[in-house]
């Protein structure tokens, strides 16, 4: 049984991604583990896979992403494996330098353009360190995957390198649906699932919702503007249509995402980061029979215009943008939907996946 050993920088408990990925190759006779960061505020990890926290003394900034690469590379070095799975940039040097070092098969996830991220974009210096760092890793690398067909033909623009494609799709499931821990009264929810960060759209959303009277907009999810974002519903007077719940578990979430009427993914193009994305999100609410409403984007577009799903954003203006949203409230995508919730799946991504680790170069 060949061991794989799967890096990332985060705490793992909401890596649904990962988790997938992981799943799939033990379940096809791979012996996995998954080594991310500890958090002090992690959940208790129940896997199928074996897993691996690292406790850091810095969590945020170049010390942290120091910190984390010194000690991977170490733990990497004297463990035992037969092939090491790199998740995003911030993993990927001490994958590569044990992969060189130990003569082992590496493989790259990239999950997203890691040097156009919009944290980024104000920081020219930090992204000249992560830009030098791709190109001098990509273009050697053989065994590449990743999210959509955008990414994958960027990259092999740039670097002559051949990225497939693996789809982040959820995986099949029944509709089982909680309760809010609110009073919704009868009025339609749209919801937001990720990052509470910068170009996500969420600003305009607050702003959208001062004219949406029989609407309550539901945020789930964490991030950098989480503060700020709470603060300007304050300000406004919003906090009886707008609620923030957090980061949830992905079983609380698929819990309470069948509740939607709408859901959201309406990033803005702050870069080819963006401009690229093909959410998650946009593929749980589907399998939750949630119909979506996403920006004028490639990727997320044409989800839209294949399976007729949803609609694409007309107007960023609040005011127009939430007489679109009423509009849309008052439409029928059942038939479109379920559709779409049968073909995107995970498990039709299962056998391109098994395929790159069955057939390592």
């Amino acid at each position: 049984m060949k061991k794989i050993i799967v890096s990332v920088t985060n705490d793992l408990s909401t890596d649904q991604r990962v988790d997938k990925v992981c799943n799939t190759l033990q379940n096809n006779g791979f012996n996995v583990l998954l080594i991310g960061r500890k958090l002090k505020k992690s959940k208790v990890l129940n896997r199928n896979y074996n897993t691996k926290r690292i406790n850091l003394i810095f969590n945020k900034g170049f010390l942290f992403y120091a910190e984390y690469n010194f000690r991977l590379f170490f733990i990497l070095l004297f463990s035992k494996k037969d092939i090491l799975l790199s998740n995003d940039l911030d993993t990927l040097l001490p994958n590569y330098l044990v992969s060189k070092i130990q003569n082992k098969k590496v493989v790259y996830d990239s999950h997203e353009l890691f040097p156009e991220i919009p944290e980024l974009v104000k920081k020219p210096f930090v992204k000249k360190i992560w830009s030098t760092l791709e190109s001098f890793i990509l273009p050697k690398l053989k065994n590449s995957y990743t999210v959509c067909n955008s990414i994958a033909t960027y990259y092999g623009k740039k670097y002559d390198s051949k990225f497939q494609v693996i789809m982040n799709l959820p995986i099949k499931k029944n509709v089982i649906v909680s309760n809010f821990p609110f009073d919704k009264k009868g009025k339609k929810i749209i919801l937001y699932q990720g990052a509470i960060n910068l170009g996500r759209g969420l600003e305009m959303m607050i702003n959208t919702m001062q004219f949406l009277d029989n609407c309550i907009l539901v945020i789930v999810g964490d991030g950098d503007i989480f503060e700020e974002l709470t603060l300007k519903v304050k300000e406004k007077k919003l906090n009886g249509c707008i609620f923030f719940l957090g980061k949830l578990p992905p079983d609380e979430l698929h819990k309470i995402t069948p509740l939607a009427n709408l859901g959201i993914s309406v990033e803005e193009d702050l870069g080819l980061n963006y401009r690229f994305a093909l959410p998650n999100k946009i593929f749980d609410y589907i399998q939750a029979e949630v119909p979506i409403l996403v920006s004028d984007l490639p990727e997320m577009k044409r989800v839209v215009e294949n399976f007729k799903v949803g609609e694409i954003i007309e107007n960023r203006e609040p005011n127009k943008l939430a007489n679109q949203i009423n509009n849309i409230l008052l439409k029928n995508f059942s038939n479109e939907v379920n559709y779409a919730k049968a073909e995107l799946i995970w498990e039709k991504q299962e056998e391109k996946l098994l395929s790159i680790f069955n057939n390592l170069m």
